[in-house]
């Protein structure tokens, strides 16, 4: 059988959660129904918009713009304080109650999450019958509203859950793409920010639609890897697993929420250096190697995105780490100020098991070969001094603190925040 991904979206989480906490406690006012938005202070007219209603969206008030901007669009706007405790006691409740579907669910923010429905198709009728019970319990039990698109892999189910909200079901399989998704403008394709969407309208690229029909070669010679990618989704194609809260906590990660957002690579990459020493400092303390690494942007406006790729050799290097991180980073990047950044690992072993030898290893003409005269050996040496240098400063930072040995590119972010789920 096909694979059959959902993607569940709450409506507009913050307010929709703010509103019912509220109404649960007498208010006679349904914010959702109002201007109304969350983030930023009333008084002092700081902040960013984190959330809005529908009736806030139509005087054009925007998500990440500033809150005095957004009164500026709309003088009747009521504004509300965000109660982050209250947002994820909701979005806990609500992967409970989606977990009493399936285990085979990817949460991947408080407020979204990926629902593998391929192994329980066979409980009910249909996928879109499945989704409409799911969605209605939803809202008579909790009192909010969800979007789901159905798909066959994440990318399409994603951008089906954006159709028309709220309270919506949408599907966009393969066969669909041409009808529902080329028609719509570039820049509402996943993944295309607003750098991207500016390089392709000067290609004359204004659909997504034109975006699949132009030669990837061309977008390539002007984005990069980001082009494929994006002629990629353009197309639906879209390999990534629904990755479960089992897979997930095995491997080890960091993520850490910028004091400032990271507007270069140059800074950016300096984050994930530190992160991944970080990272590669807990994987060698649980004696432990990585075979995948990850890495998460949150730009911000608040939007998520990921990638991963699959280690030549399993590692716990940090220099490897950060190699890794740093070619999937230039692969994600769309050129937008960074809020937070992360880097994972999975795929986890024993730091003594043996490794197992790869095609490459055995090829008489493999790529490290074709490098020089050597390159073979050169490489399991270059490797080992990875591995040795990792553990000299282990041991130095165990014996005179974490910040006795510093990179001198290391920037160090102000504020860290661990990512428990990632903890071995």
């Amino acid at each position: 059988m096909s694979r059959i991904i959902f993607h569940i979206d709450v409506n507009s989480a913050y307010l929709s959660w703010t509103a019912v906490e509220q109404l649960k406690n007498g208010a006679s006012i349904d914010i959702r129904e109002i201007p109304a938005i969350i983030g930023g202070d009333q008084k002092s007219r700081r902040g960013v918009v984190l959330a809005k209603s529908i009736p806030a969206k139509k005087y054009g008030v925007r998500t990440g713009e500033p809150v005095a901007n957004a009164l500026r669009k709309c003088p009747i706007l009521r504004m509300f304080p965000p109660d982050h405790s209250l947002y994820h006691a909701y979005s806990t409740r609500l992967m409970e109650f989606l977990h009493t579907y399936t285990p085979d669910i990817e949460q991947v923010s408080v407020d979204e999450c990926y629902l593998d429905f391929t192994g329980i198709a066979h409980r009910f009728p249909s996928p879109v019958e499945a989704a409409l019970e799911m969605k209605n319990k939803i809202y008579d039990k909790f009192g909010f509203t969800v979007n789901i698109g159905i798909a066959g892999n994440k990318l399409l189910a994603k951008m089906a859950s954006d159709f028309e909200k709220p309270n919506r079901i949408h599907t966009l399989f393969q066969e669909e793409i041409k009808l529902k998704m080329w028609p719509l403008p570039v820049s509402e394709l996943y993944m295309a920010g607003h750098s991207s969407v500016d390089t392709l309208r000067k290609l004359e690229i204004y659909t997504i639609g034109d975006l699949a029909q132009t030669d990837p070669r061309l977008l390539e010679l002007h984005m990069k890897s980001h082009g494929r990618m994006l002629w990629e989704f353009a197309n639906g194609i879209d390999y990534s697993e629904v990755q479960s809260e089992e897979a997930a906590a095995k491997g080890i990660g960091n993520s850490t929420t910028l004091p400032k957002d990271a507007e270069t690579a140059e800074e950016a990459k300096k984050v994930l250096l530190w992160l991944a020493e970080s990272v590669g400092g807990r994987l060698r303390k649980a004696g432990q190697k990585a075979n995948m690494v990850s890495v998460e942007i949150k730009y911000s406006t608040f939007q998520t995105a990921s990638h991963q790729k699959q280690l030549r050799r399993a590692s716990a290097a940090d220099t490897i780490l950060y190699s890794a991180a740093c070619e999937l980073f230039d692969e994600l990047w769309t050129q937008e100020p960074i809020r937070l950044l992360g880097i994972r690992t999975s795929k986890l072993v024993e730091a003594g098991e043996p490794e197992q030898m790869n095609i490459f290893d055995l090829s008489p003409t493999s790529p490290e070969q074709d490098e020089e005269p050597g390159g073979k050996i050169q490489k399991q040496a270059k490797d080992e001094k990875h591995r040795k240098l990792s553990k000299a400063l282990d041991e130095i930072r165990s014996k005179y603190g974490k910040d006795a040995v510093i990179r001198g590119t290391m920037l160090k972010p102000e504020e860290e925040k661990e990512d428990e789920s990632f903890q071995p």
